[in-house]
């Protein structure tokens, strides 16, 4: 090890042994560690130039010389997250006037949907992804340029979308597109308010709400190998989404500090910083207990109470919620599954068992009563009540 990443090099490998990764892992690392060290030594850089395009000129250097594995920005995440935490490398925000215009835009309005909007981190970032686009297209000569931007720019921006994403997607479009053009005319950038010239998106009604059988969900369960690590933990997961009807953002965000196991209630924190107390099952508060005591990693970092299985041993995501759904149901022979089948599920067993639909919209913690009202479409026998018969047929 040789260069001026070479003094950090004890302290990242204790890092990572930490974290959780294997001998096999740390040395792996520590070897693109001292690669990227020489590399700094002959550039006569430092460790405080590790800017992004640095790292760019790095990556290349990388692939030109042949190498075959770690040669994306992702293979830097643990290094840089380390030396970033210990102050080495400096960590990169925009400042407005420094940086290319629609970055200091995009930067601006996130700033904006956080403090003002009061938006959570990750959808202020979807908002950001969806609208960056639309933002780099009114860049003129390095410069912003708002003051000839008019309704057709708007729809036409949207209309260049359609096709590109889902009905879904589209509104969550238009819905970031609509909040951008509010903050530019709060601003004053915007001389006339333009956030009703964004189109609506057509959508159809929601079809049936498609639960699964009580068989099917025994099915998903049993297919996690509770002698396992993983399958403590996802066994904990699927109880989570079936019987609780969680989303899978509400599973990966639960910690520990949510758990009131005294009282046997649990702080379920969802949709737009929304905090909901519900009732933990015995069932599902053992399962997860048996995960906690056996399961979860001793080197978990956080306070997260779901963790990923592999090094670094971080705070699982939403997504990842989703894939061991997805890879339940595969091994329960089901197809493709995701969590929101599962909430679905845990709304028609209630409904099953004589639930009311406001009894399943105070579970599901739904705000207004026409979202639990999809429901009412599975309840056949109720509907039986409301049909009337067909003209000429025999009573």
């Amino acid at each position: 090890m040789s260069g001026p990443l070479a003094p950090y090099a004890a302290g990242f490998a204790a890092e990572l042994s930490r974290q959780g990764y294997t001998r096999s892992a740390t040395q792996t690392q520590l070897r693109l560690l001292a690669h990227l060290s020489r590399w700094l030594g002959a550039q006569k850089l430092d460790a405080a130039a590790l800017s992004g395009p640095v790292l760019e000129r790095f990556l290349l250097a990388r692939r030109t010389a042949g190498y075959r594995l770690l040669r994306s920005p992702a293979a830097l995440a643990s290094m840089l997250r380390y030396l970033r935490g210990i102050k080495t490398v400096p960590v990169v925000a925009v400042v407005p006037g420094s940086g290319p215009a629609d970055a200091v835009a995009l930067e601006l309005f996130r700033e904006y949907l956080l403090g003002e909007r009061g938006l959570t981190v990750a959808t202020a970032c979807g908002y950001i992804d969806l609208v960056a686009p639309f933002v780099a297209g009114r860049v003129r000569g390095g410069v912003l340029d708002l003051q000839g931007l008019a309704a057709s720019d708007v729809t036409g921006f949207m209309l260049a979308q359609t096709g590109r994403f889902s009905p879904k997607t589209m509104q969550r479009l238009a819905s970031a597109l609509r909040s951008l053009l509010g903050f530019w005319h709060l601003r004053g950038d915007l001389a006339v308010p333009l956030v009703g010239m964004v189109p609506k998106v057509a959508h159809r009604p929601a079809g049936l709400a498609r639960g699964l059988t009580p068989g099917q969900v025994a099915a998903m369960l049993a297919s996690c190998r509770r002698e396992h690590v993983g399958g403590l933990r996802d066994y904990a997961m699927l109880l989570l989404l079936s019987r609780l009807g969680l989303r899978c953002g509400e599973v990966a965000a639960l910690r520990l500090d949510d758990l009131d196991w005294r009282s046997g209630l649990m702080t379920i924190r969802g949709k737009g910083n929304r905090r909901d107390v519900l009732p933990m099952p015995v069932h599902v508060g053992q399962a997860l207990a048996d995960y906690l005591r056996s399961g979860r990693p001793a080197t978990a970092s956080g306070r997260s109470v779901f963790i990923r299985l592999k090094a670094p041993h971080q705070a699982l995501t939403g997504t990842g919620v989703t894939q061991a759904v997805a890879a339940a149901a595969q091994r329960a022979g089901l197809g493709t599954i995701y969590g929101h089948r599962l909430r679905h599920s845990a709304a028609t067993s209630m409904l099953a068992a004589g639930g009311s639909l406001a009894e399943i919209g105070q579970v599901l913690r739904h705000r207004q009563p026409l979202t639990t009202a999809i429901y009412a479409r599975v309840d056949v026998e109720a509907l039986r009540a409301l049909a009337r018969p067909w003209p000429g047929a025999r009573s």
